[in-house]
C-alpha cells in the first residue's frame, strides 16, 4: 500500500441556515456534505477536475467506506476549517483522513476516515488510476 505524506488540504465554509435543523445545530447528513466539498475543492486544487475525469477519462470516484466521530455540534453561522488528507493509494483505492473544526475556538467538531475507488463511468467496474493521477494524489 502506498503511503501518501503531505500537508492536509484546508477548505472554509460557513454554516448556513439551510445546514441546521430546527434547533440551529448542524444536521448529521450534512457532515457528509462538507467533507464531500473538501474532497472535491483538494483535487480541484490540484488540477483534477472530477467532470473531466468522466467526459475525458470515463472515470469516477465512488466512496467505499467512511467513519464519522461527531465531536462538538456545529451551529448556524459558525466558520469551519475542514481538511481533506490522502493517507494511501492501493491500486483503484485511495484512503483519505478529513478534520472538521470550528475556525472561532479551534474545537474538533468531525473527523472522518474513508476510502474511495475509482470506475470505468461507463461501465462501473474498477478501474485503475492513471499514473498521473496516482502521482498528484500522492505528491504534496
Amino acid at each position: 500500500m502506498g503511503e501518501v505524506e503531505q500537508p492536509p488540504f484546508v477548505w472554509q465554509i460557513r454554516v448556513y441556515y439551510e445546514d441546521t435543523d430546527a434547533g440551529g445545530v448542524v444536521y448529521h447528513s450534512n457532515y457528509l456534505n462538507f467533507f464531500e466539498r473538501a474532497r472535491t475543492e483538494f483535487l480541484r486544487a490540484k488540477g483534477i477536475h472530477q467532470q473531466d475525469l468522466r467526459d475525458k477519462h470515463k472515470l469516477i470516484w465512488v466512496v467505499l467506506d467512511m467513519q464519522i466521530r461527531f465531536r462538538k455540534a456545529a451551529k448556524l453561522d459558525d466558520e469551519l476549517q475542514v481538511t481533506a488528507e490522502p493517507t494511501w493509494v492501493k491500486g483503484v483505492r485511495v484512503g483519505f483522513r478529513q478534520r472538521m473544526t470550528r475556525v472561532a475556538d479551534g474545537v474538533e467538531v468531525a473527523t472522518a476516515e474513508l476510502s474511495v475507488a475509482m470506475l470505468h463511468a461507463d461501465n462501473l467496474k474498477p478501474a485503475r488510476m492513471p499514473a498521473w493521477l496516482e502521482s498528484e494524489l500522492t505528491n504534496g
